[in-house]
Formats: C-alpha cells, sequence, structure tokens
C-alpha cells in the first residue's frame, strides 16, 4: 500500500482544538480549567474576540465572538468543543480528496484563517490547516500582557474520546476510516455494574493520534447521560500526554481539578498484574493514578470529573506501550457509575 494510500489527505496530527460556551461565565471558567491545566493565554486573533492558549505542542482556542461557530455550536450544545483542526500537507489536495470520499464540506471560519472545513461529529467542525502557512503565526497576534502559568508538563494530545448513539457505531467508524484513512486498533465491551459500552479505538494514518468511538449498551448509561446532556454526538474527553504523569498532577495539587476516586482494592492486585513500574508505587495509590500493561512497557493514566459540561480530560504517561488502559476499564466504569449513582441517575 503506498503513502497516498494509507494517508490519503496528508494528514500531519492535531493543530488545535475550538471551545465554546453560551455566556461570559462560563467563557471564564474555561479559562480557569485551562489555567489549572498549565495553560497559558499567549495570543489573540487579528480581527475576532478569540483566544489562543498553549503549552509545548497543545494548542486550545477560545471564542468569545457571538458571530462565530463555536458561539452558536455552544448555544445548541452548551460549554462544547465546537471544532478540531487537523494539519495537513496541502490543504486544498485535502478538501478535495476528503469529499471526493464521502465528507462534506461546510463554510469556514476566520478562527483558523479561512482554513477549509468539513462536517465532523454532531455537526462539529474539522478543520484543514495547511502546516506550510503557519496559521497560528499569520492569523493571531502576541497579547501585550500574556498570561503565562507555570506548565504541567503536557505534550500533546493523546487521544480524544467520541461518544455517539447506539447503532451509530459503525457509520462514525467508517467516515474516519473512509475519508480520512484511520485504522482499527482495538474494539471492547466493558460492562460495569449496572451499565455497560462499546467502543472501537482508531489511530489516525500519521501516527500522531487516535479517536475511540463508544456506544452506550443501556439508557442509564454514562454515555446516554452524556449524549442527553450535550444534546448530540461529540468529544467526551481530551487526553493529554505526559512524560512524568506524578509530577505533572503535584504541579495541579492546588489547582481545584478533581479526579476520579478509584476503589483502594484495585490497588491490592495492580503492581502484581503489570510488573516493571518504575514509579513510586505509593505515590501512585496515593494519587489514585491507574495502571495498565504487558511484558513490553506499561501507562499510567488518571480521568478528571466532568469540567467543560459533560467533557472530562484524561491524563496519560506512556512507557513503550500504546493501549488506552483496557485492564483498567472495568474500575474507572465503576468509578464513573459511582459518580451516576450519588447523582441519582443509576
Amino acid at each position: 500500500m503506498s503513502a497516498n494510500e494509507r494517508n490519503p489527505l496528508g494528514l500531519e496530527g492535531i493543530a488545535c482544538l475550538e471551545y465554546g460556551a453560551p455566556t461570559e461565565a462560563q467563557l471564564d471558567a474555561l479559562g480557569d480549567v485551562f489555567r489549572a491545566l498549565g495553560f497559558s493565554r499567549t495570543r489573540r486573533h487579528a480581527s475576532r474576540d478569540v483566544e489562543l492558549w498553549s503549552q509545548h505542542g497543545v494548542r486550545f482556542v477560545v471564542s468569545r465572538d457571538p458571530r462565530s461557530f463555536a458561539a452558536s455550536f455552544a448555544r445548541d450544545h452548551g460549554p462544547s468543543i465546537a471544532s478540531m483542526a487537523w494539519y495537513v500537507a496541502d490543504a486544498e489536495h485535502a478538501l478535495r480528496e476528503a469529499v471526493r470520499r464521502g465528507a462534506v464540506e461546510v463554510a469556514g471560519d476566520l478562527v483558523f484563517g479561512g482554513a477549509p472545513a468539513l462536517e465532523g461529529i454532531g455537526g462539529s467542525r474539522i478543520y484543514l490547516v495547511d502546516r506550510r502557512r503557519a496559521w497560528e503565526e499569520r492569523h493571531y497576534v502576541a497579547l501585550e500582557r500574556p498570561e503565562v502559568v507555570r506548565d504541567r508538563g503536557f505534550l500533546a494530545i493523546d487521544h480524544l474520546t467520541n461518544n455517539v448513539p447506539r447503532g451509530t457505531l459503525g457509520a462514525h467508524r467508517a467516515f474516519y476510516r473512509e475519508v480520512f484513512g484511520f485504522e482499527d486498533v482495538r474494539s471492547f465491551e466493558i460492562r460495569g455494574t449496572a451499565t455497560g459500552l462499546t467502543s472501537y479505538a482508531l489511530r489516525s494514518p500519521c501516527g500522531t493520534f487516535c479517536i475511540p468511538i463508544n456506544e452506550g449498551s443501556e439508557e442509564r448509561s454514562q454515555i446516554e447521560e452524556y449524549l442527553r446532556e450535550y444534546r448530540g454526538a461529540g468529544i467526551q474527553h481530551v487526553a493529554l500526554l505526559t512524560r512524568d504523569l506524578l509530577g505533572s498532577l503535584e504541579g495541579m495539587r492546588e489547582s481545584g481539578v478533581a479526579t476520579l476516586d478509584i476503589d483502594p482494592s484495585y490497588y491490592e492486585a495492580a503492581f502484581a498484574r503489570v510488573p516493571g513500574v518504575r514509579e513510586d508505587h505509593e505515590a501512585i495509590r496515593a494519587r489514585g493514578v491507574l495502571v495498565d500493561g504487558d511484558e513490553e512497557g506499561y501507562l499510567l493514566q488518571i480521568f478528571t470529573e466532568n469540567v467543560i459540561g459533560p467533557i472530562f480530560f484524561e491524563f496519560i504517561q506512556r512507557e513503550n506501550h500504546r493501549s488506552f488502559g483496557e485492564g483498567n476499564f472495568g474500575a474507572l466504569f465503576r468509578s464513573i457509575e459511582r459518580d451516576q449513582e450519588r447523582r441519582g441517575v443509576v
């Protein structure tokens, strides 16, 4: 198979995520979350009320412009991720090829300099940003008083999970495969105490990020709860990659970002199940960090509570291990169910 066949749009990674919210207070709250996660506000759009937040290789934009697509999307969905921008080798070629493969072209927005856009999950947008044209420098100007905070060591977006209605997982999987050339990585059937889900994980043809897609099994499942609150399909969580998860968490100790609780019994077998974990075991236990791996390597991961509407973050450290923590899914699912029980959902 040729390089073009494997990567038909010339995808080269995630450029940025665009966030929106219906009210000024909710927009300000987005900034609070990003500061807590170690993102600095350093630039603004040259002609629109749009902020750029950055940390190493991760870029978030927050659109405060009521004319923007993100504003209209947020009026329908609440605080949300309205768009993804993906780097491509040649934006015009990528657009033509995407439409030929069945994608729907939609109107662009000045947030990404008028880059071509496709309809994404739940009516969101996927922008095709030409890497050669340096969108950040061309369309955003440096703030006179940048708001710089100490970073938390988050280097890149590892994966973004999509939640979709029952019966549509296959169609969403086909969209990423047939339009962009994503490849299947794994599939899962996950059960908690009362609910379950089916998940397919796909890897981008450039190999820089993944998109797992979740479909709930019961009306009371966490997936269906997300869909009700979000009023449609969308991004459930964003996983940020770090080389030192315990260090990242230490940096957020006073941030107020709450993580999901893990049953203490989880650790009775965790380190026997995943031998070779070099980090301090007691620190892992104290922080509620999950571990998974095999004979080749391991990962550490932890999940926040919902922080942007029904959207949450995952923080992940990989040590020669590319899975998604399948060995932790049961413990994670039970933790989410406990939270649902406290709120009277299940």
